[in-house]
């Protein structure tokens, strides 16, 4: 579990981040939402402890992250597990060596344990055989699931994803959408992805956060994003037709 609490976070004269609370539950896909510039990219880092809010707090299962000594920091760092935007793979490396960049960071493990692991994420990402391709022969899809391969690979309690879907067609979308949730299901990871994508949020988002002007407007579930009055949220959320109709269907027959 992450429990986010008042945080504020600036650079210079701009205040980004407002007094946000939020907490994110183990075993939970969390999607943080917005538009550009509400916040959500800082939000992100202040979680993976790349920025440090000026107030409140971060804690990770009951430990606040200002009060951790650098080595508690780097072992925290470890059970993190991080899907960048662009996939961030390295070019130079195989798909086996770009999953295995992790364990050779924070582990000791023999290269035969590190080529095991790799191997055991890689068929768990449904990528059997690509092992030995470079980035560049691989399209958009594989490279998202190569993407989350390595970031799971290390046994992480906390996976972070920056618009998972950027770049992607619908179809594979949706594929990385429920592997992110059978992943998070599977090993009871503490979820929380950044995205603007409405079609994650009614795939996966058990929990959605919406910020605007670095504040958090709204806090709640695929289910109660239809039911809410919160004009901030429904201009966002129904600002295209399809997502008119379906929020009319969807009252229409809970009512």
């Amino acid at each position: 579990m992450i429990e986010v609490k008042d945080i504020h976070k600036s650079f210079g004269d701009a205040h980004i981040l407002k007094g946000i609370s939020a907490t994110f539950e183990k075993g939970k896909t969390s999607l943080v939402i917005g538009q550009s510039g509400s916040g959500k990219t800082v939000f992100l880092k202040c979680l993976l402890g790349l920025f440090s809010p000026e107030q409140g707090s971060i804690v990770y299962d009951g430990k606040i992250y200002a009060d951790l000594s650098d080595d508690e920091r780097r072992d925290l760092r470890a059970k993190m597990g991080m899907v960048f935007q662009g996939s961030a793979l390295f070019d130079s490396m195989t798909i086996q060596e770009n999953v295995m960049f992790p364990l050779r960071m924070f582990t000791k493990q023999s290269k035969s344990e590190m080529e095991d692991r790799a191997d055991f994420v890689l068929k768990r990402v449904n990528l059997e055989g690509a092992h030995h391709k470079m980035p560049s022969e691989a399209s958009g899809g594989m490279q998202k699931r190569v993407a989350i391969a390595r970031a799971i690979v290390n046994n992480p309690m906390y996976l972070f994803c920056d618009e998972p879907n950027s770049g992607l067609d619908p179809k594979t979308a949706i594929v990385i959408d429920n592997l992110i949730q059978e992943i998070t299901d599977e090993y009871n990871i503490t979820t929380v992805i950044n995205s603007h994508d409405m079609n994650s949020v009614m795939e996966i988002g058990e929990k959605i956060v919406f910020l605007k002007d670095g504040l958090k407007a709204w806090e709640g579930s695929k289910e109660t994003i239809f039911k809410t009055d919160n004009e901030v949220v429904t201009d966002f959320v129904y600002s295209s037709n399809l997502f008119k109709k379906v929020r009319r269907m969807y009252l229409d027959e809970n009512e």
